[in-house]
């Protein structure tokens, strides 16, 4: 007996330590399905309700210890891939975060840039300032200005077009820094930025993507999902909270894929695993970028997978197949 315990022995530590070491893996896993509507809060203009749902699709990331390394090698539901995929080297996973972050915002900036441009006169129709859709990395304005902060003065002064912003910054220059009244989450702050030259931009910058403001305020939660691939789901869900046709007749429709200022509807990944979400959600229809079709359709099981190149694509569905 003790002959067969001093055996076990090493054994039991060995499973012990490989429990607790973490690989140089990620496992990638069906994330969150999130109904988009009371994620977006409209006011100050109509909004209709819908008898249906749209739902955003993520992935949930996770690092493995052996066990289930194997068990999500094994699941087609899943993914296993090297840590420098997700993580960049020379990077932390809370800095990686923060980018992810940092592109949601962008994307629903985008999201919300396209729907009022489609269908609510956007941006003839707009209130003064400018809001950041993205910010240059390595500019002048990285670590001050964030995507989704309103400006609404320069130096004091109310701003309130694109031309009016390039016409500040032009006067400036680079001899002198320029004073940002920044509107966010509430709060008001003050930043100052010295313009400069940026790769790409034309003149003095301080290294921004700039849009028209809003004709009315318009807000998306993001809670602590991250990426651009929510960008075609929130376009639509602002389009159907903004428009009095029903595009979902009561329809459970999910989907993935950025979405440009253009309204084109680019790839992503994951997609695998956000099939397997929506369709745990109970989705009939997921909208998918054309490039990334073959992948979704590799692990349907019973929902329409429907590519689209754009957002009209998949408004046109809606319409054609109510």
């Amino acid at each position: 007996m003790w002959r067969k315990l001093a055996f076990l022995v090493p054994l039991i530590a060995l499973a012990f330590v490989l429990d607790r070491v973490t690989l140089p893996y990620y496992v990638l896993g069906p994330g969150p399905a999130r109904d988009v509507e009371p994620l977006i809060h409209i006011d100050g203009t109509r909004t209709y309700p819908t008898d249906g749902r749209f739902l955003l699709t993520a992935v949930r990331f996770s690092r493995p210890n052996i066990y289930r390394l194997i068990a999500a090698w094994l699941d087609p539901a899943r993914a296993v891939v090297p840590e420098e995929e997700i993580v960049p080297p020379g990077q932390t996973p809370e800095e990686e975060f923060e980018v992810a972050l940092s592109q949601m915002d962008t994307s629903k900036i985008d999201a919300a840039v396209v729907a009022l441009t489609a269908y609510g006169g956007y941006p003839e129709d707009r209130r003064p300032g400018i809001l950041v859709e993205s910010v240059v990395p390595e500019s002048p304005a990285e670590g001050r200005l964030f995507p989704g902060d309103l400006i609404t003065r320069i130096d004091g002064l109310a701003l309130d077009d694109l031309a009016d912003l390039r016409a500040r910054i032009d006067e400036a220059g680079t001899e002198r820094s320029l004073r940002f009244t920044v509107e966010a989450g509430g709060e008001t702050r003050q930043v100052n930025i010295r313009p400069a030259r940026v790769p790409g931009i034309d003149g003095p910058a301080i290294g921004i993507a700039p849009v028209h403001n809003f004709p009315f305020p318009l807000t998306i939660e993001s809670g602590d999902i991250g990426g651009p691939s929510a960008g075609l789901m929130w376009t639509l869900g602002v389009i159907e909270l903004l428009t009095p046709e029903d595009l979902s007749r009561g329809r459970v429709i999910a989907g993935t894929g950025t979405i440009t200022l253009e309204g084109e509807v680019e790839a992503i990944g994951g997609v695998e695993e956000k099939v397997v979400a929506a369709e745990d959600a109970g989705a009939s229809i997921f909208f998918v970028p054309v490039e990334n079709a073959a992948a979704a359709r590799s692990v349907a099981r019973d929902i329409a997978i429907v590519p689209v190149d754009t957002f009209r694509d998949a408004v046109r569905y809606l319409e054609r197949t109510a």
